[in-house]
């Protein structure tokens, strides 16, 4: 139609041409950052991955991950920056609840059931009635309005602080399961990591993108305040746990690891070992409020493409 209201105005065609192809040329042009930005998530389905618990959010700081884990009470608005690379996600504590939590005067008292003193936190009951909905409704679905698309589930394991018999235990399992069946129902297109929740793979490895663990290498003792050195029995265990989440379930596995904010060598240092057994790595403080390093800084050394295992 446009075309040949100009024609009528006494445009040529070949002008008309050349303007449409221009037009296109810019199109392109304009769309090829989004669509070339994040080319190594498809592979992986993650790529290199960043947590950042900090309140100032600079989005540039990130550009070089594919993936950026950030606490949505910073005020971010992933909305207002998708032309850069990171997929942006949001943490979500399932396991406990602090009271800064918008959410948490909302919750039902029978929702609580014990308490983590290191992290001054209450742990919920995964049972008590109407949870799911309670994480879909008032945790998740806000988040989502605020265009984030992508969650990391934490505190998966918190109810072993207070469940302490094996029936117990596997009731808590079963709540968590439906807590992620029912995000999964409203959103469908929702990408979850998942933060250990070893036990509960069997039944929802299908609907995750990739699973974390903390410290393989380097530690945090947040009753302490102190970084410490993981003893070789806890890392062998945790290795035995990605091994088997890597050839069973075919799922990414990231570590993040700790050491002081000032010590950039270790930081590497740490890196490195964890990509070389073919796991992606962050390295950062303690707390989450600095710029860590991850896969993204070691494009200069060759990984292996499975977990290997060696030390």
């Amino acid at each position: 139609m446009t075309a040949h209201f100009l024609a009528h105005m006494g445009i040529s065609w070949i002008i008309i041409a050349c303007v449409v192809v221009a037009i296109l040329l810019l199109s392109v042009a304009w769309l090829r950052p989004a669509i070339t930005a994040c080319k190594r998530v498809s592979a992986t389905g993650i790529g290199s991955v960043a947590f950042f618990y900090g309140a100032n959010v600079h989005a540039e700081q990130f550009e070089a991950f594919d993936t950026v884990v950030l606490e949505p009470d910073s005020g971010f608005d992933p909305r207002a920056h998708t032309a850069h690379c990171p997929n942006w996600y949001a943490y979500v504590s399932v396991g406990e609840v602090t009271k800064q939590r918008a959410y948490y005067t909302k919750m039902p008292q029978t929702c609580l059931m014990g308490r983590n003193e290191a992290w001054a936190s209450m742990v919920v009951d995964q049972t008590a009635a109407g949870w799911p909905e309670f994480v879909v409704g008032e945790i998740i679905g806000p988040l989502w309005e605020r265009g984030y698309r992508g969650f990391f589930l934490d505190t998966l394991d918190s109810y072993q602080l207070v469940a302490k018999t094996d029936a117990e235990r596997a009731r808590q399992q079963a709540g968590l399961v439906a807590v992620l069946r029912a995000v999964k129902a409203r959103y469908p297109q929702a990408q979850l990591i998942l933060n250990r929740g070893f036990e509960i793979l069997p039944h929802v490895h299908d609907q995750v993108a990739a699973v974390a663990f903390e410290s393989l290498f380097g530690r945090w003792d947040q009753t302490n305040q102190r970084y410490e050195q993981v003893p070789d029995n806890d890392r062998e265990w945790l290795l035995g746990r990605a091994r088997t989440i890597c050839e069973r379930y075919r799922l990414p596995v990231i570590s993040i690891d700790y050491c002081p904010r000032d010590d950039d060598a270790r930081r590497r240092e740490i890196a490195l070992k964890i990509a070389a057994l073919g796991l992606e790595p962050y390295v950062t403080d303690g707390a989450l409020q600095t710029v860590g390093v991850g896969s993204a800084a070691l494009e200069d050394i060759a990984r292996p493409t499975k977990v290997t295992f060696k030390r």
